[in-house]
């Protein structure tokens, strides 16, 4: 039996005709959310913001992270048309600021690298003035792969670190957690553009852990971290070790501050992607 979720980590229903706006311009353009597919709680209160982080590249995803929602099944082929229908989602929402993520691709030469720039370009030539953030897989570290992604000019460049270094082989094991980090280093040396980068807590880590974390994210340069509580998908996935309180995340933010990150958002229903327009 799961624990009971604490009554600040539950959210309300919201239906209004903005959400279902954004409903049927996704299902119009045959386009995959994180935000369904993750089961993000705070899907709702975005759409009613006209707003949704896009998934390209199918819902499956190659590899099996043990905390995450999305499928791991044999990944589908690539749409040619879905950038396409990415820019006229974007310029149908009348969107200042787009997120787009997707589903690792270890099946694919570069990972996907091309596609996310495609979808930039598409972007660019549709709305020319809206901000792009793209939270992307580590490519293996691929370099040809991230300067496809660096060559776009997105104006965030968001990786997730997701768990400390000791819970990887747990949480995620076809992750590496120095690759991520040279992942950010390397967007960062090589361009202006900013980086960012989000740990879920309430997997079994120490405040110890959590601050080497930090300090290791401060280390690469990255501009931006986010910090949320892990809460369980099904019974399937890793169970909560914490539930860790509000207060408990205001002291967080001190961790953060302390560790020289200066731009961070921190709180129990925070994801990578929440409220990205009014951080960047």
């Amino acid at each position: 039996m799961r624990e009971r979720l604490p009554e600040y980590l539950k959210r309300p229903i919201i239906d209004t005709d903005k959400t279902r706006t954004v409903r049927k311009i996704l299902k119009t353009k045959c386009l995959n959310t994180v935000c369904e597919n993750a089961r993000c709680p705070n899907k709702n209160e975005c759409y009613s913001k006209n707003t949704a982080t896009f998934l390209i590249m199918g819902n499956n995803c190659t590899r099996n992270c043990r905390y995450c929602n999305i499928s791991c099944a044999k990944p589908e082929r690539l749409n040619p048309e879905e950038p396409q229908h990415i820019a006229e989602a974007v310029k149908a929402l009348n969107l200042k600021y787009a997120v787009i993520t997707s589903v690792t691709r270890d099946d694919l030469p570069d990972g996907g690298a091309k596609h996310f720039a495609d979808c930039i370009y598409k972007i660019r030539q549709l709305s020319p003035d809206t901000k792009i953030e793209i939270l992307t897989p580590d490519f293996k570290g691929n370099k040809k792969s991230l300067d496809i992604i660096i060559d776009a000019r997105p104006e965030v460049f968001n990786h997730n670190i997701e768990t400390v270094k000791n819970l990887f082989k747990t949480a995620r094991p076809q992750g590496d957690y120095e690759t991520s980090l040279k992942v950010l280093k390397y967007v960062k040396d090589k361009s202006d553009i900013l980086t960012k980068s989000g740990l879920m807590v309430g997997l079994g880590e120490t405040l110890e852990e959590i601050n080497t974390t930090l300090n290791d994210l401060h280390d690469v340069g990255c501009d931006i971290v986010t910090i949320g509580q892990y809460i369980q998908p099904s019974k399937q996935h890793m169970p909560v070790a914490k539930y860790y309180t509000p207060e408990e995340f205001k002291a967080l933010e001190m961790i953060a501050q302390s560790a020289g990150i200066l731009h961070y958002q921190i709180g129990p229903l925070v994801r990578s992607s929440y409220k990205a327009a009014e951080l960047f």
